[in-house]
């Protein structure tokens, strides 16, 4: 991706090597749950449970490892691509864009929705509009789950900006609503269906960066090795061996790659009802 004379976001919060607070899990909505475990599979309750319940008291060093703080530069200039995508998409559509903050942060944050862990991945918590990254976790895609390349960080990032976005237009609250009165297996259904509408989002402003030009060769097939990389049925089977369709929240790997390309080739959000389908 041709990014370096690009404009950075400045709604970043930089908050590496900061920790303190109390772990707060029961002010989490049901939505929070579903979007919080976002590329693991997991149950973020969980996640959240094995965290200490009292942290060390605040630090203020940040990291001066000089790839981190080109990879924080990177993901400052693909949050401002979204911010001018989805603030022309927003006003076609006759509304306005309010723009997410991003927050970096080192092994724990506390944010709107309650304290977490970087165990839980990259999440968006709609009470305060903000996506919160570990930067760790870029080097856990490119080692652990073997999805290398800055457009796999892109994809990453446009995924969680894809929630705001369904938080914006209300997606998220219908969503928490209808999951409310659902049986687990019905509720992780949904979740899904959320899931891949924010992989089809990511692929709508990978579509404007395309337009744009600061796409290069092969950073789609960068994007889609990182959308199957973390489908449910795939980690699942490299986690545990064996697969568990009616667990699945996030999608299989051919389910998140298959919407991203879809947002990628239509760049109509129109075209990105992931609810209203036969199969998802």
């Amino acid at each position: 991706m041709r990014w370096r004379d690009e404009r950075q976001s400045t709604n970043i919060e930089d908050r590496r090597g900061m920790s303190g607070g109390k772990i707060a899990i029961g002010g989490l909505g049901g939505i929070v749950l579903l979007v919080i475990a976002l590329l693991f599979g997991a149950d973020p309750r969980q996640l959240l449970e094995q965290l200490p319940q009292e942290s060390s008291g605040p630090q203020t060093s940040r990291s001066a490892n000089p790839q981190d703080e080109e990879l924080k530069q990177f993901v400052a200039v693909v949050l401002a691509q979204t911010e001018d995508a989805w603030g022309e998409i927003f006003r076609q559509m006759g509304k306005t864009y309010r723009k997410p903050t991003l927050v970096l942060f080192t092994d724990q944050v506390d944010s709107g929705c309650g304290v977490a862990g970087a165990a839980v991945g990259p999440f968006y918590c709609p009470r305060d509009e903000k996506l919160y990254i570990d930067l760790g976790f870029f080097r856990e895609l490119r080692t652990r789950f073997r999805a290398p390349g800055d457009f796999a960080v892109a994809y990453v990032v446009a995924h969680e900006v894809g929630h705001h976005v369904q938080n914006l237009l209300g997606t998220m609250d219908r969503v928490d609503s209808a999951r409310s009165r659902m049986s687990e297996e019905q509720a992780n259904r949904v979740s899904v269906r959320l899931e891949l509408q924010a992989d089809f989002l990511a692929g709508v402003w990978a579509h404007y960066a395309q337009n744009r030009g600061i796409v290069e060769p092969g950073d789609v097939e960068e994007a889609l090795g990182a959308a199957s990389a973390v489908g449910d049925d795939r980690l699942q089977r490299e986690g545990q061996g064996y697969v568990v369709p009616d667990s699945f929240t996030h999608g299989t790997s051919e389910q998140r790659a298959r919407w991203f390309r879809k947002g990628l080739e239509t760049g109509d959000v129109r075209t990105g009802d992931t609810f209203n389908t036969a199969e998802p």
